[in-house]
């Protein structure tokens, strides 16, 4: 089968930093389910596992945590699908990724993509949903709240802050300030639901007292936490939740002390990593994402659809995402 990885962490811009390969065809055996993939995305994470996780020696690392297709085969204990099933996931860091013709993911982590979305246009969601999803209801555990309360999520016009926004404000009743650095990402913020959005790159106490609102309960930070931190401790109410999921430098969260700020981290992967109790629940959340995409509730964050899934195009991507200018996502369909 085709498919494409790295022998070596590489810049992007080296010729091998990604190359086309011809690889067996894997087996369905126990819970997985062999996936015939039509469509991938393309995420941060594939561009940090590219240039820190080397492969054993000799052998190729495959990448890719986004993807749809159709059920070719399944193992032996599967019980929720079936060859020809269409469905969507974002797999694990622990296995081979999807870019890849045919890929083995365990059933309890894959979910009944939506009835009414291409292949390419699903393939955007299912790694931001989850993240987002996880986020808000997992981690904050915002669907608690029962009085009036603000989130404030920064770098929002991402992949998954461009989820997270749709969530919060079909799901919740959250105030969502939402920041963006330019004007096309604040006019997709707009679009999606952010009720306001600030500039992450300006003061962002005086911005929110200019909209009256003096400090918010929930902040959710999606890149350069250290950056902003100081302000986060200053905007964050007492007693808030604060979360996050990129890899900030070192800061002293110490400082959410005197306010009891509690302090929420947000890896997609964990529950695949450490085969956890609840792992089905990735698939519960697929299921649903995939009923609010069908009612219209959640759109699509597809921005760019680069072509074929090949090395040349992957690694557009990969340039593109390690610009840090992309709105939504990046998929790529069929090889």
């Amino acid at each position: 089968m085709k498919a494409v990885g790295y022998y070596q962490n590489r810049a992007i811009t080296q010729a091998d930093a990604l190359v086309d390969l011809e690889l067996p065809m894997p087996h369905a055996e126990g819970h997985d389910v062999l996936v015939e993939v039509k469509a991938i995305s393309v995420n941060p994470v594939d561009t940090k596992v590219r240039k820190g996780m080397a492969p054993e020696i000799g052998a190729a690392k495959i990448l890719g945590w986004d993807a749809t297709g159709v059920v070719a085969s399944v193992g032996s204990e599967v019980i929720q699908f079936k060859a020809g099933d269409r469905v969507w996931y974002a797999g694990s860091l622990a296995r081979a990724g999807s870019n890849s013709e045919y890929q083995l993911v365990d059933e309890r982590i894959v979910g009944h993509m939506p009835k009414s979305q291409s292949f390419a246009e699903a393939a955007a969601l299912p790694l931001t949903s989850l993240t987002a999803w996880e986020l808000l209801f997992d981690r904050l555990e915002v669907q608690r709240a029962q009085r009036p309360a603000s989130l404030l999520v920064i770098g929002a016009s991402g992949g998954v802050g461009s989820v997270l926004v749709q969530l919060a404000k079909q799901l919740t009743s959250l105030t969502i300030i939402a920041t963006a650095s330019r004007p096309e990402s604040t006019a997709w913020l707009q679009s999606i639901g952010a009720h306001h959005v600030i500039n992450h790159h300006q003061n962002m106490q005086s911005q929110l007292a200019a909209l009256d609102i003096t400090a918010v309960d929930y902040v959710i930070s999606l890149n350069k936490t250290d950056q902003h931190f100081a302000q986060i401790v200053e905007i964050i109410q007492p007693q808030g939740k604060f979360a996050l999921i990129d890899d900030p430098e070192l800061f002293d969260v110490r400082k959410l002390k005197r306010k009891s700020v509690s302090l929420h981290w947000e890896l997609m992967f964990t529950r695949a990593l450490f085969n956890t109790h609840d792992l089905i629940r990735q698939q519960e959340i697929l299921n649903q994402v995939a009923q609010y995409v069908d009612q219209g509730l959640i759109k699509t964050t597809l921005n760019q659809h680069l072509g074929r899934i090949n090395a040349a195009h992957l690694k557009q991507a990969h340039a593109l995402l390690e610009s840090q200018q992309v709105i939504g996502k990046i998929v790529l369909e069929d090889f």
